[in-house]
């Protein structure tokens, strides 16, 4: 597929052609959280995933897919947040321009990307902030995502230290600005702009033009993206165009309105009241999901069965994920994959199981980190109106037949 001309690869019906425009019906989805439906249709590059919208593109990956700690790129979840995005984009003429605070400004091609500097790789997890919105309740505004608005891949490319490095930060530089090439259909809608302060940065910060071993599928980002590993998807810039370093911080729709949750210690509010002052989603938190059993299968009586799933946090890495089949009475440990990947990618696990009662079974698993963070009871979550930050006890109920 010539990436140059996408989206004249409209839309197709999986395994079809393409077809002419689209004239799609968001996918079915409904309460409770693991309860929706994939679309019948599919994106190019993509299988068919859980659809929200078609312009702009928001696609969930199906819980089934989180058995292994990366995600396939053509099961990646999808989120944009303006309707134009670019149909036309070459990469022989693609740059990226570095101005501001900088004593060399710059435009550099991704050629020179790829041939400049040092290559560096990275395994994180990208998570949208809203991921699990749909279990808050009452229900929190936003798209109410299932347990798959999230990935894991190996991103590929060069550290943001060295490009600022060339371009030469002037003394009173504080902070980077980042803007894509995604647009708003209206004129006074704001920019999607992010920005980040010099001391957040570490060699872990890339941007990045491979995803798993192959570039950057258009719908995430194509031909480049910052990668920020820890942060919620939010701040990885897509199309990334854009970067200029300044010394004020420059207030910004989706970092002083969007994106924000109650500065407070527990980070909630209530419908009735909500806090009065705010703070910008940033690092996530501890969180597991489990890809096998899913929700309503069924499961033979003393078979063996392995429960298999992921977890993750912020990068600090994942000490255990524990597993109860008897409503969260007992727990026991899960086999964790060897963590190779790093501290930023998902933990693998596994956990053999034989039922031996008959009827609903409800899986729970609980991921705790090494410096002691674990998944709090889907009870004990407090709200925020933005249904920000959901990392509630994973739960799947079977039937043991």
């Amino acid at each position: 597929m010539e990436r140059r001309d996408f989206f004249k690869k409209a839309i197709v019906t999986a395994g079809a052609a393409a077809v002419g425009t689209s004239t799609l019906e968001a996918g079915v989805t409904t309460q409770p959280i693991d309860n929706r439906k994939v679309s019948p249709v599919a994106f190019p590059e993509k299988r068919p995933l859980i659809m929200y919208s078609d312009r702009p593109p928001l696609l969930e990956t199906p819980r089934d897919v989180f058995t292994s700690a990366l995600t396939p790129n053509d099961q990646f979840f999808v989120r944009w947040h303006m309707p134009d995005i670019p149909t036309h984009i070459d990469p022989d003429t693609y740059t990226i321009h570095v101005n501001g605070l900088v004593k060399n400004e710059l435009h550099i091609s991704l050629n020179d990307l790829k041939t400049k500097f040092e290559q560096v790789e990275v395994t994180a997890v990208l998570q949208c902030g809203g991921n699990s919105r749909s279990a808050f309740k009452p229900i929190a505004g936003g798209i109410q995502w299932g347990s798959g608005a999230m990935g894991c891949a190996t991103w590929k490319g060069v550290r943001l230290k060295d490009i600022l490095h060339l371009a030469g930060l002037e003394r009173d530089a504080k902070w980077i600005g980042f803007n894509g090439s995604e647009r708003a259909a209206y004129y006074e809608t704001p920019e999607f702009v992010r920005e980040l302060e010099l001391s957040e940065l570490d060699d872990h910060v890339i941007l990045a033009y491979e995803m798993n071993g192959e570039d950057l599928p258009y719908l995430n980002g194509y031909p480049l993206r910052l990668v920020l590993p820890g942060y919620y998807s939010d701040s990885w810039v897509k199309m990334l165009s854009n970067i200029t370093v300044t010394n004020e911080y420059k207030k910004l729709f989706f970092m002083d309105v969007a994106y924000r949750v109650p500065d407070n210690e527990t980070e909630s509010e209530t419908p009735e009241k909500r806090y009065p002052t705010t703070k910008p989603i940033k690092k996530m938190n501890v969180k597991s999901v489990i890809g096998y059993p899913t929700k309503d299968s069924l499961v033979s009586h003393k078979s063996h069965v392995v429960i298999r799933g992921v977890a993750w946090d912020d990068g600090h890495g994942i000490q255990d994920v524990l597993i109860s089949t008897d409503g969260g009475k007992t727990w026991d440990k899960a086999i964790l994959d060897d963590g190779k990947l790093g501290r930023y990618a998902y933990r693998a696990f596994r956990y053999p199981y034989k039922p031996t009662t008959f009827g609903k079974v409800t899986i729970m698993a609980k991921a705790i980190n090494k410096i002691g963070q674990e998944q709090p009871f889907a009870k004990d979550i407090k709200w925020n109106h933005g249904g920000y930050k959901y990392n509630g006890i994973d739960e799947v109920t079977v039937e043991v037949v």
